[in-house]
């Protein structure tokens, strides 16, 4: 193998897949990244047998062929050479890789494509494309509220469930719950329900631009995102996702209705002041106000006051600040109705009829 290449591109087209490289393994070869180099492009793949990402980019090689290299010790390597100038990579006999660049040469050991694990195909694989915007924004709407709690393994993911007509993506961890539908851009007779692990959900959130399209195909245990040449392979959870329908209060007539900056702001103040033993921050509700506030003992406390557009009833509720933080930040609006019906109950954010968030209340201490 042999090939001639510059450092912004094959920096950018090893960072696509840096990601699915497996930080701890028993298999040495899952630290590696496959190089292939093959006719007028140079292909690069990485994957830790859950997920794999390979992507390619354009060069014409001398001699074609292949090789896996340490992925760490690669990019640091590509990252501390000089901006100007090719870079030559070419490998030779026992599997040593040499990389010039000017009047640098780094070798490096690698390992054989025969060891490296091929990647999945899917059969009678089912397909339909989307504009990368419009699922980057549905995943960013739900994707925090995702549990990180290993032994509820079926929530380590994202719910995306395809009809005939639409789209939805749910995530909860059990104390929040986040759901977005939408009208599929082009109608399809595809119907499905899978769950996406949160590791794929991440890598498609960092991939997935505001231009251009994705095409998405799926089968029984496999899920495959190809972004504009890069491909992302990734296995389902398995497992039935939990009801979550039945959980959505229904709407209250007497919204508050808030300005979003400001409610973020406060709650990111109050945040400041709580700890491991005393997590909720607490809200008073009363007609043209509410007052956002915490108290630490031995550290301190905090109260603000943000006005209102409410009618209802006097409510003093506790939230987990971050469960507030989280979806503020992810809604793009001026203003946001914050439904609460009992003290006791779930707040509620609605936008238009395709996205709900609910969270649950804490007790105060």
């Amino acid at each position: 193998m042999k090939f001639k290449t510059n450092k912004n591109q094959l920096l950018e087209t090893i960072q696509k897949v840096q990601n699915a490289v497996s930080p701890k393994t028993t298999l040495p070869i899952l630290s590696n990244m496959l190089l292939e180099a093959r006719k007028n492009e140079v292909k690069v793949t990485a994957t830790d047998l859950d997920m794999g990402i390979s992507t390619t980019m354009p060069a014409t090689p001398e001699v074609e062929g292949a090789i896996t290299l340490p992925a760490k010790k690669f990019l640091d390597i590509i990252k501390e050479l000089p901006n100007a100038g090719d870079i030559l990579i070419y490998t030779k006999k026992n599997n040593i890789t040499t990389i010039e660049s000017g009047k640098i040469l780094f070798k490096i050991v690698g390992l054989p494509k025969d060891e490296f694990p091929q990647p999945p195909t899917l059969k009678n694989k089912d397909a339909i494309t989307l504009p990368q915007g419009f699922l980057k924004n549905m995943i960013a709407m739900t994707s925090f509220a995702v549990s990180h709690d290993e032994t509820r393994y079926v929530l380590n993911g994202v719910l995306f469930v395809i009809t005939g007509k639409t789209i939805k993506l749910v995530a909860t961890d059990g104390r929040r719950l986040a759901a977005i539908e939408k009208k599929l851009p082009k109608e399809t007779i595809l119907e499905t329900k899978i769950i996406i692990p949160t590791k794929t959900i991440q890598e498609l959130n960092r991939l997935l631009k505001e231009d251009g399209e994705v095409k998405l195909a799926f089968d029984e245990n496999q899920v495959l995102f190809d972004i504009a040449g890069t491909t992302v392979i990734s296995r389902l959870i398995e497992g039935d996702f939990p009801g979550y329908e039945q959980v959505i209060p229904k709407e209250v007539k007497e919204k508050i209705i808030i300005d979003r900056d400001s409610f973020l702001a406060a709650a990111k103040r109050a945040s400041i002041l709580t700890n491991q033993d005393s997590v909720a921050i607490k809200i008073d509700i009363s007609r043209g106000k509410i007052s956002i506030s915490k108290n630490t003992p031995y550290m301190g406390e905090v109260k603000e006051e943000v006005g209102v557009s409410y009618r209802g009833k006097d409510l003093t509720v506790g939230f987990n600040p971050n469960y507030i933080i989280e979806v503020l930040k992810a809604i793009d609006a001026k203003e946001i109705g914050f439904e609460l019906a009992e003290s006791d109950k779930p707040g509620v954010i609605r936008i238009d009829s395709e996205y709900v968030y609910v969270v649950l209340p804490m007790q105060i201490t």
